[in-house]
């Protein structure tokens, strides 16, 4: 950077959800390389004290670093807001909305992006019987990295979800095939890694050591490829999402283009350099310090 004082940047991270530490590991990443990028950069625990501390603080932008439910549903989105400060990351409605897996659902829907079939049900009715016929998968419908899933196949009894699961949760088709993912930067696709694992992508795969192995760029048919990279975008402009997102797939290559279906998309994805979109910009050309300076200057607030 220039001789000029450097932009005060607060990385929010950790915070109250149950991806708290995953949010602690990406935000320590962010704040280390805008520190390298010249940034003045504070870090911030984000509480139930988020808002004094930032005005404490005075920075000039927010880097979002949180994960899960309160951190990137919307609902730090709106104190930002509040408060007048520029954040990185999708804005109030498009978090909201992308952290509801029913909700962006329908938004394919009305977009012609393929996705897979599911209900929301209580858990007592889907420990009563099967909701939907195996297999299917149950999970939160506002969660990410894999919290709370139960994968139910041909034979399985009803689940018994634990107690601390909400009362209202997804029921999905299971979509067999390969995990893709494509990261959108700004208006552009980055690339489609294809993610390697011993059974699937649960929490362990997603955050352990040698947890999965990221093809990058994905080996694939270029029809494939292509429609992961243009179904990317469309899902980004269609949520209005702001910065960085990443959409994943589930492909299953009998079905050819038929079977590639969108799972979701991440308005807030991991940021550990060796994170899938930080990995997919790195085989672009764009370091990861190059990429935390491009979100600092996307910025913004009132979106």
């Amino acid at each position: 950077m220039s001789s000029r004082t450097p932009k005060k940047i607060a990385v929010l991270l950790g915070g109250p959800s149950t991806e708290r530490e995953v949010s602690l590991s990406s935000g320590r990443e962010c704040a280390a390389a805008l520190r390298t990028a010249g940034f003045d950069v504070v870090e911030i625990d984000a509480g139930v004290d988020l808002v004094e501390r930032l005005k404490l603080a005075k920075p000039d932008a927010v880097f979002n670093a949180l994960h899960g439910r309160w951190c990137e549903d919307g609902v730090v989105q709106g104190v930002l807001e509040w408060l007048r400060i520029p954040y990185t990351h999708s804005g109030v409605l498009a978090s909201a909305t992308a952290m509801d897996k029913q909700k962006t659902k329908d938004i394919y829907r009305a977009h012609g992006l393929p996705f897979v079939e599911s209900v929301l049900a209580s858990k007592s009715q889907i420990e009563a019987a099967h909701v939907l016929p195996p297999p299917y998968v149950v999970k939160p419908y506002d969660e990410g990295s894999s919290v709370g899933i139960y994968m139910v196949m041909e034979g399985d009894s009803p689940p018994t979800l634990a107690a601390d699961l909400p009362d209202l949760m997804m029921v999905e088709t299971y979509a067999p095939g390969r995990e893709l993912t494509t990261a959108v930067l700004g208006t552009r696709a980055l690339t489609v890694t294809d993610i390697v694992v011993d059974g699937w992508y649960d929490y362990a795969s997603k955050y352990e050591v040698d947890g999965s192995i990221h093809v990058i760029p994905a080996n694939l048919p270029d029809d494939i490829f292509q429609a992961c990279m243009d179904y990317a975008v469309r899902a980004h402009d269609a949520l209005g999402c702001r910065g960085l997102s990443r959409t994943d797939y589930r492909w299953d290559e009998s079905r050819g283009l038929d079977g590639l279906i969108l799972l979701e998309t991440n308005t807030q994805p991991g940021m550990t350099p060796t994170s899938l979109a930080p990995e997919q910009a790195a085989s672009c050309g764009i370091s990861f310090p190059d990429l935390m300076t491009w979100m600092i200057e996307d910025a913004s607030c009132n979106r």
